[in-house]
């Protein structure tokens, strides 16, 4: 992981928002919604992966 993203103030009062309300949904378990994230995020690379791998010709 070698991307370092870095946020404007606005961007990140928006991503703290969505935090905020991720851990709510999670009954303010802020680990649970954690290791969600983290899982999601796994699906979601797997899948950026196989798009972006060259594509054979049958």
């Amino acid at each position: 992981m070698d991307l370092i993203v870095r946020l404007d103030s606005r961007q990140e009062a928006a991503l703290q928002a969505v935090a905020h309300k991720f851990i709510a949904l999670h009954k303010g378990d802020a680990v649970k919604a954690l290791k969600e994230m983290i899982v999601l995020n796994g699906h979601l690379q797997g899948r950026l992966d196989g798009l972006q791998a060259p594509r054979r010709r049958p």
